[in-house]
């Protein structure tokens, strides 16, 4: 069974029912399926009780996952609780809805033709981006065997700042990974290196709208200018998938200038989160192909056996529509301008916090959260008694979840602190972590050594 690697001290044995039950005595096993019935109020009670050792979600600055909803969407969420996203013939208006949101994110996003909209919801963005990594390949091979070439050899460019699903999608579908690694101040994939691992086996370029190690923008418009030059000279064309998961929700908002989407022609499929910055609860992803011809007829799936003859090309099947119809609430709700104010009010939050962060002292930030409404820092070169693990544990003990983590292949030396401001962050609740962190820093300068070291926090996506 896969675990957490901190996961050693479980609970084992039985539990004890409390006495306000009416129970007294009576032992449940914690690892076995009960042999009888348990009144409603008391399974509601065992499993509510256990449950408050967890975080508190809205103190968790180490995810980028929705953790707050308006009352409305919550009960509109209960209302579709028991609807299935794929039976479509059987909720026809849910299947609307979300035929409304891919619509939507096909004209947000510039599609050439956006009333012919291709795309769909999914369980969340790494599903969106295997859909996409899928898509690439398969045209890849297309026209590769159309030209009697091999089609045994397929690579995918990219920085090493990936979210893990770029790994599983590579391991899964046979895709050589090109990993372009950290450097020095480069932190993400840049044009230059991009185009130097591009070969005729080249089935695409990933390039994220919102590093997960930072929050900063990969340059995509200057990538699909380097491939143009790179089709120019050599004849061969590489087509560009955006990961979006955070950023296609954030940039086309409060960033209406920069150049990132189907508005480049080289950009052929753009995926994103719905439960991150589009704002609903987990877990709910999006993935949208530029035109109908860049997703292969081949990887759509007709079925007949839920009361209709409709296409599928998802790689899960059933599904909650909850999400989807929050989703549609969201659109609705805050049209252009609220989700204009919701993540510029994000991004004051972050760039405010950052720059406190930075005056304090001791801290150096990487990134000031000017894109994403996320920033990461570190510890200056001559502190040495403490270490960030040291900040994030010392932080943990007031309820902050603060993720501390190493950079990947050539910056493993970096380990930093980082951020993530969502919805239901306030400056109030910014100015309380600032507190905090300034509580904390005269017990951590006073340390002889560090305490904790590399294997004390987790990195979250």
């Amino acid at each position: 069974m896969l675990k957490h690697p901190r996961d050693t001290q479980a609970v084992t044995g039985d539990l004890s029912v409390a006495p306000l039950f009416g129970l007294e005595g009576k032992r449940i096993s914690r690892h076995e399926l009960p042999a009888g019935e348990l009144p409603r109020d008391v399974a509601y009670e065992i499993i509510h009780d256990e449950l408050m050792l967890d975080g508190n979600a809205r103190l968790n600055l180490a995810t980028f996952v929705t953790t707050w909803m308006e009352p409305q969407a919550d009960k509109l969420m209960a209302e579709c609780f028991d609807k299935n996203m794929i039976d479509k013939d059987e909720y026809p208006q849910t299947a609307e809805l979300e035929t409304r949101c891919v619509n939507m994110l096909s004209r947000l996003w510039h599609a050439p033709d956006a009333a012919l909209a291709t795309g769909c919801s999914t369980t969340g963005s790494s599903e969106a981006a295997m859909l996409g990594g899928l898509a690439l390949k398969r045209r890849w091979q297309q026209r590769r065997a159309a030209a009697g070439q091999p089609t045994d050899r397929p690579n995918l460019v990219m920085g090493i700042n990936v979210q893990v699903c770029w790994e599983k999608f590579a391991n899964y579908w046979d895709v050589e990974m090109r990993l372009v690694p950290m450097d020095g101040d480069r932190f993400h994939l840049s044009a230059e290196e991009a185009v130097k691992l591009c070969d005729e086996n080249t089935i695409g370029v990933v390039a994220i709208l919102g590093s997960t190690f930072d929050g900063s923008y990969e340059p995509v418009q200057e990538i699909c200018a380097a491939l143009d030059a790179f089709q120019a000279e050599t004849g061969i064309d590489v087509p560009v998938h955006v990961d979006g998961a955070s950023g296609a929700f954030v940039a086309p908002f409060v960033d209406t200038e920069l150049v990132w989407d189907f508005q480049l022609p080289r950009v052929t499929s753009i995926n994103a989160s719905g439960h991150k910055y589009g704002l609903v609860y987990p877990g709910v992803g999006w993935i949208v192909w530029r035109d109908a011809d860049a997703l292969p007829d081949d990887l759509v799936f007709w079925v007949n056996y839920l009361g209709d003859n409709m296409p599928t090309f998802a790689l899960n099947f059933s599904r909650p529509g909850a999400q989807v119809v929050a989703q549609y609430y969201n659109f609705l709700r805050l049209g252009f301008s609220g989700y204009q104010r919701v993540h510029g009010y994000a991004r004051d939050v972050a760039t405010r916090l950052s720059g406190q962060i930075a005056e304090l002292g001791p801290f150096e930030l990487i990134t000031k959260g000017d894109e994403l409404p996320v920033f990461a820092f570190t510890l200056r070169e001559e502190i040495t008694n403490y270490t960030v693990f040291d900040v994030s544990a010392a932080l943990r003990e007031r309820g902050w979840l603060v993720p501390a983590y190493s950079f990947p292949k050539n910056r493993e030396d970096l380990a930093a602190l980082r951020v993530v401001v969502r919805r239901g962050f306030t400056h109030d609740l910014a100015d309380l972590l600032i507190a905090d962190i300034k509580r904390q820093l005269p017990r951590l300068q006073k340390q002889a050594a560090p305490i904790n070291e590399g294997d004390a926090a987790g990195f979250h996506h």
